[in-house]
């Protein structure tokens, strides 16, 4: 038996939260209602003004790789972080809810740990400025390859894409899962991003891939159309098993010559933060426990409206029972 049963790797980001009103916004220079990056200067002194703080592990693929630890599967997170109070507390939460870190946070790491600072008014808005820090320089040295290759699954963040280090990083990643006879995928996670990097993205899934999740505008993006289903035809000459996430619609899985649409269950949004990220959760524990395509796609379905009912990027309540309750496990 293999030590992990999905291993992720991504930017290791915390998110720290924060109630004001709109003249602390207006005052700090912050556009409401957006997320955007900031440089290390900037970074500092929001999170200086910040008033009483709320700290959370977050991250595309930390978000994914959580939900997966609380759901019982055997995972690992890979990621880089200062030895820090935010760089230890995020170790420190991803262990706590059953996923591991196997890289420590590093004393000599020059940059503070990643963070996203969120500021929430009392219209429910959130408005997010994003310093990318440690996480995003990523690459080969902070890779122990032991640890893909002892994985049934790897699943890797797209934004670290980025980076020429995070691309050999993924590379040495993904062959040293192969090399240990397990599955590698990718989250497209951002059209600009495929758009800067879309002939390395490319060569990545047909080279390398086994699954790619992304949604509508990022597989249009990958393949410079605006027919889905185009891009979609060509994805699956690329790639084993292609998803694809379209906003309340119908999730589109491809596998060879199969094709599966999942309805999805309409709810009324509350904060649509982490639906992504939780949908693989959802859809990686179905692969990872043997579950047919349609039933990997509904469970990922279900992770996902769970979490755009509340605030917060990660499930608040048991998801392995709503699995349950619809006939699933």
């Amino acid at each position: 038996m293999k030590r992990y049963q999905v291993v992720g790797i991504g930017n290791a980001i915390v998110d720290v939260l924060t109630q004001c009103d709109d003249d602390f916004l207006r005052r700090m220079g912050i556009e409401k209602g957006i997320m955007q990056l900031v440089d290390r200067e900037r970074g500092e002194a929001l999170f200086a003004a910040m008033g009483e703080r709320r700290q959370v592990p977050g991250g595309s693929v930390g978000n994914t790789l959580a939900g997966l630890g609380n759901l019982g599967l055997r995972t690992a997170f890979i990621g880089r972080v200062k030895d820090d109070p935010l760089g230890r507390f995020y170790a420190r939460s991803l262990e706590l809810e059953g996923t591991g870190f196997p890289n420590p946070p590093s004393p000599t790491e020059p940059l503070p740990t990643s963070r996203s600072m969120i500021f929430v008014t009392p219209d429910g808005e959130r408005s997010m400025n994003t310093y990318l820090g440690a996480g995003a320089d990523f690459g080969p040295a902070d890779l122990d390859p032991a640890i893909p290759r002892e994985a049934d699954f790897l699943f890797l963040e797209g934004y670290l894409f980025d980076k020429d280090k995070g691309k050999a990083a993924f590379l040495a990643a993904a062959r040293a899962c192969h090399e240990g006879g397990g599955r590698a995928g990718i989250a497209l996670s951002d059209p600009f991003c495929v758009d800067r990097h879309r002939d390395d993205f490319r060569r990545l899934l047909a080279e390398e891939m086994d699954y790619v999740i992304g949604n509508e505008h990022e597989w249009q993006a990958l393949y410079q159309t605006g027919d889905l289903e185009a891009a979609l035809a060509e994805a699956r000459t690329h790639c084993e098993i292609v998803v694809c996430t379209r906003s309340g619609s119908d999730v589109i899985i491809l596998s060879g010559a199969e094709r599966v649409e999942v309805p999805v269950h309409r709810v009324v949004p509350v904060d649509a933060t982490g639906a992504g990220d939780q949908f693989a959760a959802g859809f990686l524990y179905g692969l990872a426990t043997g579950q047919s395509l349609r039933t990997a796609g509904r469970m990922g379905c279900i992770a996902a409206a769970e979490v755009i009912g509340h605030f917060g990027a990660r499930p608040e309540t048991d998801i392995k029972a709503l699995f349950r309750a619809h006939g699933l496990i």
